[in-house]
């Protein structure tokens, strides 16, 4: 009898439990973005857009050993910049943010009309397509603006500069950092 009652305590203690995770399951990672002015960008999204963010954009060269200049400039006493690599570094962050800040606009431009078209409920596949490649066009134009900025910068570092910052960065921890790209050598 004792059994049973443990086993009818613990369904009725883990029943609900059960039926709270299974609730939460069906809910959406996207609940509460609904009420977005652009569904597919945060106001996080839209200010970074603005300011001339990358918003993750250059990955592929931050985590390859290419650093951004923005955060370059924000570890230059670490980094032991000289006065001429910082400002090298300064003209090609000045550069990259104002190329980036009428493309980041166009983005959210190009975003608030997909979904205007998809709030309107009446979009076309001629209408998805056309507004799709559009946005794809201008992400493309704005990644390359920050990749090349990116590019730009590492060449101006030295190995050991550009150690110490993967080494700030945390990514030196995390395996095998820069070890199949040859070193730069500054300009």
């Amino acid at each position: 009898m004792r059994a049973l009652f443990s086993v009818v305590a613990a369904i009725v203690l883990i029943g609900p439990i059960t039926c709270v995770s299974a609730a939460d399951t069906n809910s959406s990672p996207y609940a509460g973005q609904q009420m977005r002015t652009i569904k597919a960008l945060s106001a996080d999204d839209i200010a970074a857009l603005r300011d001339g963010d990358g918003i993750g954009m250059a990955k592929a060269a931050e985590l390859n050993g290419y650093p951004g200049p923005r955060h370059v400039l924000a570890l230059a006493q670490e980094l032991q910049l000289t006065k001429g690599q910082a400002a090298q570094v300064t003209t090609i962050r000045d550069r990259m943010s104002a190329a980036a800040r009428p493309l980041g606009d166009e983005l959210i431009e190009r975003e608030r009309s997909l979904d205007r078209l998809f709030a309107q409920h009446d979009i076309t596949s001629e209408q998805l397509t056309t507004a799709t490649t559009a946005i794809g066009d201008v992400q493309g134009r704005l990644r390359a603006v920050h990749l090349a900025a990116h590019l730009e910068t590492r060449a101006l570092l030295s190995p050991e500069q550009i150690a110490q910052y993967e080494k700030l960065r945390g990514y030196a921890d995390a395996g095998n950092p820069n070890h199949d790209h040859p070193a730069v050598h500054r300009h």
